[in-house]
Order: C-alpha cells, then structure tokens, then sequence
C-alpha cells in the first residue's frame, strides 16, 4: 500500500517535468530526425515545382563530404582548447581569490565580475565587435597609441576576440558557483590543516579544489556541451568589416545557414543531429573519463 501510494506521488510530482521534457526535446529532436531524412527536389526538369522525397542518409552525407562543415568542427576543437582551460583556470582562480581571507570587499567583486552575464549575449557580442573596430573603439586607438597593432577581425584574430567574448560573459558566472562550493566545505578541516602547518597555497591547491571537484566537473561539462553550440558571438562577428568570420564559420552556424539562406531543411536538421551526437559522445567521454578519476582517487 505504502508502495502503490509512494509511486503514485512520484508521477504526479514528474507527470509535469515529462510533459515538458517531451514537448520541449523530445519532440523537436524526433522532428529533426524525420527532416533530415528528406530533402526538396524541383520536378519537371527544373520547371515544376518543388517535392519533398525521402533521401535517407543522403544529408548527412553531404554534410559530412562539405569541406565547410568539417572545418567548423575544426573551429570548435580551437576554440574548446583555447576557451575552456582559460575559463576553468580562471574562475577558480578567482573563487580561490573571493575565498582566501586576504580578500577584501567580497560582495562587491562578486557583483563586479557577476555583471557581465546580466547583460545578454547579442548586446555583448555588439559591444565587442565596436570595441574591435578600428577608427570607432577607444581600445583600438590605446592599443595602436602604445604602438601594438592588431586585427580583431582577422584570421589569427577571428577566434581570440571569439574566446574574449565568451569569457567576458562567462567568467563570472562560473566563479560564483566555485565560490559557492567553496563556502561549503567544512572549515573546521581548514583549521585543522592550518595547525598542522599547511600554508595557503597548500590548502588551496590539496584541500578545496579537491573537496570541489564535483562542481568543477559540472562547470567542465557544461561548458564543452556550450561551446559546441558556439552561434552567436561569431554570428555577430560575421557583420563586422572585414572580417574572417564567415556564415558557415562553426556547425551551428553552417545548419543556420543552410536552413535560413539556401533554404535546405534536410541539410540544416542533418546537421544539427550530427553536432548533438558529438556533444552527447563529449559528454559521456568527460563523465566517464572524470568519474573513473574519482573512483581512483
């Protein structure tokens, strides 16, 4: 009876999260699924109208035999190499630095480094690319009054000032959550490690980060899962002068592209599942691969 009643309360209490889960992801998936195995083809030799006949695989062959869409998965690889350990490091840095008791004027720097993801990513991605521009950005006329030249929007520079972007918006927010871990862990170990002589960098480096890894595998996590769907800071970059971002610069891009200017559905939802199985493969690697790490440990 208790049993029967105890079931009961769980589905009425998850009845709504699966209803929304479906709605929201598992429906749009399956739709994609269904319109990536077909394409429009123009009847009459080009003089009808247009058809819709199920081509198999035939999307996600062509997307995977487009060079286009190859080098953003190339993209992607520099940029998840450049962004991710910066992002990482950094953040917990910083909440190491929020935590330690040198620091001074904590909810202050909290708040500071906290506001730049308040503002949204389309807006920041603006404010960037003026900041990039030169004869608009104060930056620019700092940087060249110092005599040090260079080209935002350039090849060598498309993917740092993609990268200044995403950790402007980032940082902060991932450092609030290694603070807020931080704050957890019992103080009464810290204590007992400073009586036994350990110094600061000591504790930091051997007691809290360990004591933390759960959060920062959380923050490792999501953050290859985000940098995977990478849209629209380079899409904003796109529209600068000159620049060498182009519309198929990453996957996410090259589907939207394909979906929005050539009107290629099928091409578009190929590719989109293509870049959801690589992100899924990525996240089971980084559980799998961390999880054993903490077995061992």
């Amino acid at each position: 009876m208790n049993r029967a009643r105890t079931t009961r309360a769980a589905a009425i209490l998850l009845g709504p999260f699966f209803v929304l889960f479906t709605l929201a992801m598992v429906v749009p998936i399956g739709y994609a699924v269904w319109l990536s195995l077909f394409t429009e083809k123009q009847s009459g030799l080009g003089f009808g109208g247009t058809e819709t006949v199920f081509s198999g695989l035939d999307n996600y062959a062509a997307a995977l035999g487009d060079r286009a869409f190859r080098e953003g998965f190339g993209v992607l690889l520099g940029y998840c190499l450049f962004y991710i350990p910066l992002l990482l490091i950094g953040a917990l840095a910083l909440a190491l630095l929020l935590d330690s008791t040198l620091a001074r004027a904590r909810r202050f720097f909290q708040l500071a480094l906290f506001l730049p993801h308040a503002v949204p990513g389309i807006i920041a991605a603006l404010i960037w690319v003026y900041l990039y521009t030169p004869q608009l950005s104060p930056v620019i006329s700092a940087m060249e009054s110092g005599g040090i030249g260079f080209d935002f929007f350039s090849p060598e520079g498309a993917l740092p000032s993609v990268v200044n972007i995403a950790l402007w918006e980032w940082l902060g927010y991932n450092m609030v959550i290694f603070y807020a871990a931080l704050q957890a862990i019992d103080r009464s170990v810290l204590e007992a490690a400073t009586v036994d002589g350990a110094g600061a960098w000591r504790i930091a480096l051997s007691i809290k980060v360990p004591l933390i890894r759960a959060s920062v595998v959380m923050v490792a996590l999501f953050t290859v899962i985000g940098s995977l769907q990478l849209f629209t800071e380079p899409l904003i970059l796109n529209k600068g002068t000159g620049s060498a971002v182009s519309s198929t610069w990453t996957p996410n891009m090259y589907a939207y592209t394909a979906a929005f200017e050539r009107n290629d559905y099928g091409l578009a939802a190929a590719a989109s599942i293509l870049l959801a199985l690589t992100a899924a493969l990525l996240s089971f690697v980084v559980t799998r691969f961390t999880g054993r790490k903490g077995r061992k440990a």
